[in-house]
């Protein structure tokens, strides 16, 4: 089975990245935490410590399913700020992986990204700015276009994660999550 990783830099955005990562396991999907820094201790933005379950240099180059960027501040702009992480990113995209990202993710580090084409995503109210030409922002809560899956902050991530289960699995895994986590 492949592998997803979901990115945790200082200050990422509590409900963002373990919700997701909860709705994803409850699905099926291999999905790690990754901690940018050489420290597999992150704190996210509101004081919450976790330990990731590896650090970057330690993640796998092939059969990467989908790379995952939870948003936050300073969180994002960590992620954004990391160069070898955006070489992954382009890198891994340009081999077919999905990437996924939530609230300021989008446009902070998928906005680093070079797709080859138009893209079109959604993210955090005001972080629309920090987007290239090329990138066509919505004000929908989650979009999909192509490979790329985007939601637009923490309301809307458990129906971003539901929304990155099916199309890793398939939408009958994501109805079967949703209603054992009593969505409806």
């Amino acid at each position: 089975m492949k592998k997803s990783y979901l990115f945790l830099a200082e200050g990422f955005e509590d409900i963002e990245a373990i919700a997701v990562v909860d709705v994803l396991r409850r699905g099926g999907v291999d999905v790690e935490t990754v901690a940018i820094g050489k420290d597999r201790e992150v704190r996210s933005a509101h004081g919450v410590t976790v330990i990731a379950d590896r650090t970057l240099e330690s993640v796998e180059r092939d059969g990467v399913e989908c790379l995952i960027f939870p948003g936050g501040m300073p969180g994002a702009q960590n992620l954004a700020d990391c160069q070898p992480l955006r070489e992954y990113m382009q890198r891994q995209y340009e081999e077919g992986c999905r990437i996924a990202a939530i609230c300021a993710a989008p446009a902070l580090v998928v906005g680093r990204l070079e797709p080859g084409r138009e893209l079109r995503l959604t993210c955090y109210p005001g972080f629309e700015k920090y987007l290239p030409e090329n990138f066509q922002c919505s004000g929908e809560g989650v979009v999909v276009d192509g490979k790329v899956i985007t939601g637009k902050g923490p309301g809307f991530a458990v129906q971003f994660g539901l929304t990155v289960l099916a199309h890793l699995r398939s939408e009958e895994t994501a109805r079967e999550v949703a209603a054992g986590m009593l969505i409806a």
